[in-house]
């Protein structure tokens, strides 16, 4: 399940958030249903443990348009059973090595552990019966039965699900498939008659299923050669026909050890080797900066920006004791601040013993321990400050101000940095790469320049001039997400808190026009994918993403589609304490 219906009227980036949405849901259900909890979407990609988990079953690709909630439902219980009932093992020791094989036999597989949901779960068992049909019924309407291959299985696909109890046929299907299925059971016989009796075992089900799926597979070969014989069509449209009957990509496996990678597209397979192998190079650090923001804008300009950002938080008209509400309780940990004497239970307090003698029926003459919350956390907002982010630059300012005072309210230390580079197109480490005669894959060509807007130990009062920095937008220029991410990370290791989480704010991938002109292809966008995932992956910190107008779920496990064209109310405030929330849960298992 990969994307919601979609809304006419509404825009790529409401679409984007009501997709995103949709798979947090999914992905919940999924969690709950299944007794599994690293279960998650990332870049529209469903991940189990970390690796793609793949969805080869047909009906499990619910499309855009076509598809309602109802749809997407079914998906999410059917991918839920599949988690709880099938052990990968097994499967990868049954499963065929020929593309349709393979094809067929996860089809009976996912319809295996369809029919073991519960009968307390009358919903579920809707949900299935209802996407199932959608998928029957959308097959039907494309042709595709039409084609004597896709005829074959769309008939073996609906014999199974009757078998396995999914449900009665309706009349237009049964006559349609009559003469087919007659043919099959044939051929698959006695096998197809144990399916239903092996249900409860993988293994058992498994040999007869792998039986099925390798008949099938030699009966297309046949009927391939003999409509090639016949020059019925050509073989490659014949060998297309084949991959679109079930709507799916019958690419070759993978190798892998949990088998979860074969699911992934030739890209982003592409991506991760890459990542792997990818040497960053820094052709010099002799001209990057770091300086403070208050540093780089005049005492007057800088005076002025503030009075323009307070005005501005002062017209959105926001609930900043609500908001600090939810922080504390999303981040506030019990501790203890004294004690509550004249208790009349709890400890006994010797300073009161001579009340026991005076005044034998006052029992006031104990003391308890004093427990209130307190956020022991250190937040990092490290924002990018690249030229494309100047439009969004207010709305960001605004939030991360407002976000910087309610954490501080609930005990936080808050962070805030941002990161750019000196030049457009590269500036003196290109210019000394010049006169050097232009060596081959030098790596970085520009200035890093790293901004502290507000450091952890600076309240939020202090740091307010410094913060209204950021809205002097001719400051950002390029950026260097990785290295940005490698400074941001140093600092947080540096602090002491129980929690660490570091919020990345960025609208794009990463960019400097002079190093990718003169290096390996998407050397800074590999650069940032593989310290993104060593940094989900070692759990010293917490780490989530908001993409600004753009979707970064393809860079960071945890991240959240912004909408900041509208007003800066509490819904996105909402939303980006849930990606806090999710990110530290992460953090807290790994502790």
């Amino acid at each position: 399940m990969t994307t919601p219906p979609t809304t006419p009227g509404l825009d790529q980036a409401q679409e984007e958030r009501k997709q995103q949405r949709l798979e947090e849901l999914s992905a919940a259900l999924m969690r709950a249903l299944s007794a599994q909890k690293d279960i998650r979407y990332r870049g529209h990609q469903l991940e189990w443990n970390g690796q793609p988990y793949p969805l080869r079953p047909p009906h499990l690709h619910p499309e855009p348009g076509k598809d309602d909630l109802g749809s997407f439902r079914g998906t999410a219980d059917a991918i839920a059973l599949r988690l709880r009932h099938n052990n990968p093992e097994i499967h990868r020791h049954w499963l065929p090595a020929q593309p349709v094989a393979r094809l067929v036999f996860e089809l009976l597989e996912q319809l295996r552990v369809e029919s073991l949901v519960e009968p307390y779960h009358p919903g579920s068992k809707h949900n299935l019966h209802h996407r199932f049909t959608a998928w029957s019924n959308q097959f039907q309407a494309s042709g595709q039965t039409e084609n004597h291959i896709g005829l074959l299985l769309f008939t073996l696909a609906q014999m199974s699900w009757v078998q396995l109890g999914g449900g009665p046929l309706d009349e237009a299907t049964e006559m349609q498939i009559e003469s087919t299925r007659m043919f099959l059971l044939r051929e698959i016989g006695p096998p197809f008659g144990l399916l239903r009796r092996n249900c409860q075992d993988q293994a058992a089900f498994a040999e007869q299923a792998q039986r099925i799926a390798l008949c099938l597979h030699g009966m297309i070969d046949e009927l391939s050669a003999e409509m090639l014989k016949n020059d019925e069509r050509k073989a490659d449209e014949l060998a297309d026909n084949t991959k679109k009957a079930f709507g799916l990509l019958l690419e070759p496996e993978g190798d892998g050890e949990d088998g979860l990678a074969q699911s992934q597209s030739q890209l982003e397979l592409r991506l991760r080797q890459a990542a792997e192998r990818l040497d960053y190079r820094i052709y010099t650090e002799q001209f990057d900066k770091q300086w403070p923001a208050e540093k780089r804008v005049r005492p007057e300009l800088l005076r002025s920006l503030r009075e323009t950002l307070d005005k501005r938080i002062q017209e959105q008209g926001l609930n900043l004791n609500l908001l600090t509400k939810k922080l504390r309780h999303l981040l506030a940990r019990p501790r203890l601040s004294g004690w509550r004497f004249g208790e009349e239970d709890g400890r006994l307090d010797g300073r009161r013993l001579s009340t026991l003698v005076t005044s034998s029926a006052d029992r006031r003459v104990f003391k308890q321990e004093q427990i209130e919350p307190h956020g022991d956390a250190v937040v990092t907002f490290l924002i990018d400050n690249s030229g494309s982010m100047r439009a969004h630059i207010e709305s960001i300012a605004m939030l991360v101000d407002t976000l910087a005072r309610a954490l501080e309210r609930v005990g936080a230390k808050v962070e805030i940095l941002g990161f750019t580079t000196g030049h457009w197109n590269g500036g003196k480490p290109l210019r000394q790469w010049q006169r050097s005669g232009q060596p081959a894959n030098p790596g970085r060509l520009n200035e890093r320049c790293h901004v502290v807007y507000k450091t952890a130990d600076t309240s939020w009062r202090r740091a307010r001039p410094a913060i209204a920095a950021l809205l002097k937008g001719d400051l950002f220029r390029e950026g260097l997400d990785g290295e940005a991410l490698q400074w941001a990370e140093l600092r947080l290791l540096e602090r002491n808190e129980q929690d660490r989480l570091l919020v990345v704010i960025s609208d794009g991938c990463p960019m400097d026009t002079a190093t990718h002109k003169v290096n390996e292809e998407d050397i800074l966008d590999l650069h940032l994918r593989q310290v993104a995932s060593r940094l989900e992956r070692n759990g010293q910190l917490a780490l989530c993403a908001l993409g600004v107008g753009l979707d970064l779920s393809s860079y960071y496990r945890h991240s959240q589609l912004l909408d900041l064209n509208k007003s800066l109310d509490n819904r996105v405030f909402d939303e980006v304490l849930a990606l806090m929330g999710r990110a530290l849960g992460v953090r807290q298992t790994k502790r």
